[in-house]
């Protein structure tokens, strides 16, 4: 997370509006400020409210974004359980700075072969709220970052809504990020 930076977009760019999850597209010289950035992706203050921008429009506010760096897996080679929930670890709700996995979001990860050799994973996770707009892009994010682990030819992300979640869902180290405890 970083303090809230100013900046003027180079570019138009498509951005995601919180917590309704509608996409708009804000024009190139627009002032946003920067509120939050983790897991490459960056929650923007504008004159309409909090936006999320991804990552592939870094250059656009001026920032970069790390990539992620794996050793190739060798062919028919299933993807590493820990591999997949770092970058589960990667993914952030753009109003909360905890991730998906330390807030209990996440249910469940397998990862199965396929009947042609490759393998798939599958995910089940919830959000803290049933009205939240921004599932379809956390469940899209969290996926695109799965997808880059070796091994990994396919993956899911479904949302579900049993069980509710509920704060002692939460880590003890997200609840410490958060001041719960």
């Amino acid at each position: 997370m970083s303090a809230s930076k100013e900046r003027i977009l180079s570019r138009d760019v498509e951005a995601s509006q919180i917590p309704s999850g509608d996409k708009l597209t804000l024009s190139a010289g627009s002032k946003v400020f920067i509120t939050q950035t983790l897991g490459g992706s960056f929650t923007v203050m504008t004159d309409i409210g909090l936006l999320r921008i991804a990552s592939q429009n870094a250059d656009a506010l001026g920032e970069r974004v790390a990539a992620a760096s794996f050793a190739p897996a060798a062919t028919g080679q299933a993807p590493d359980p820990e591999a997949v929930w770092s970058q589960l670890r990667q993914v952030f709700d753009p109003e909360i700075p905890v991730n998906i996995v330390d807030l209990g979001l996440v249910y469940s990860m397998d990862i199965a072969t396929q009947d042609d050799g490759a393998h798939k994973v599958d995910v089940a996770m919830t959000l803290t709220a049933p009205g939240c707009g921004m599932g379809p892009v956390i469940a899209e994010d969290a996926k695109s970052k799965i997808l880059l682990v070796p091994g990994v030819a396919d993956a899911e992300v479904r949302i579900t809504w049993d069980p509710a979640w509920n704060q002692s869902m939460i880590s003890e180290e997200g609840k410490m990020k958060l001041g719960l405890i």
